[in-house]
């Protein structure tokens, strides 16, 4: 149980700005959590639009999970060519099917809904090549667990505007803001700061005049003190 005592006094006011700015997402039941995993793993370094078209060949290809997992390698990658890093992601993906099948017995990752939040984390956790942010990203999407992933968008928000420290690490991100962020605005808070990332607070020319919360940013004030 996350204790309100841990908030950050700026988190609730960033959603607040952020949910005017950009609407306030509602969660929608989606993928089960073996195919958002393997939605999760696709959305490695490449773009969104990459992801969906490398997701929609994999799935015309192979109508199931078990036809990818036993398929020869050089198919697979070819089918998630457009992700990047497609021989990596491929033998990665394979390797977790495999995985999964043997140590629970079945090709499914269904039976997580049944456990609570940190049994199912540790689970996903001790799957080869699955972190934190994977982990969160199927446990918050596929079953609406209050789990805050911290993607590269939220990473750089959140060190520009304080929630975390200059030198943080992304598993201390993971950490600090998973007991920071109240579980009711977990999904939101995540959705609208990766569309905050995205079109106005980016890693290169941040376009600040455009920014819904650059009075609570210490980037954009010491860039005002500079120039």
């Amino acid at each position: 149980m996350i204790k309100k005592k841990n908030y950050h006094p700026k988190i609730l006011l960033l959603h607040n700005r952020l949910a005017q700015e950009y609407g306030k997402p509602r969660w929608q039941p989606g993928y089960d959590p073996l195919t958002e995993l393997i939605f999760t793993v696709l959305s490695q370094h490449t773009s969104d639009s990459n992801r969906d078209i490398a997701f929609a060949r994999l799935r015309k290809k192979f109508p199931n999970w078990e036809l990818v997992r036993d398929a020869p390698k050089q198919e697979v990658a070819e089918a998630i060519r457009t992700a990047g890093l497609w021989k990596i992601k491929s033998a990665r993906i394979q390797s977790l099917l495999r995985m999964i099948t043997e140590r629970f017995g079945k090709l499914s990752l269904d039976f997580l809904a049944k456990l609570d939040t940190n049994q199912a984390k540790e689970i996903l956790l001790s799957l080869d090549g699955v972190g934190l942010k994977t982990a969160a990203c199927v446990l918050l999407f596929s079953l609406h667990r209050p789990l805050f992933p911290v993607d590269t968008h939220i990473f750089r928000i959140t060190k520009r505007v304080g929630l975390i420290p200059q030198k943080a690490t992304p598993d201390d991100a993971h950490q600090i803001l998973q007991e920071s962020v109240p579980g009711k605005i977990m999904y939101p808070f995540h959705i609208n700061l990766i569309r905050h990332g995205r079109l106005i607070c980016k890693a290169e020319r941040p376009e600040c005049n455009q920014c819904c919360i650059y009075d609570q940013c210490k980037y954009y004030s010491k860039s005002k003190l500079n120039n």
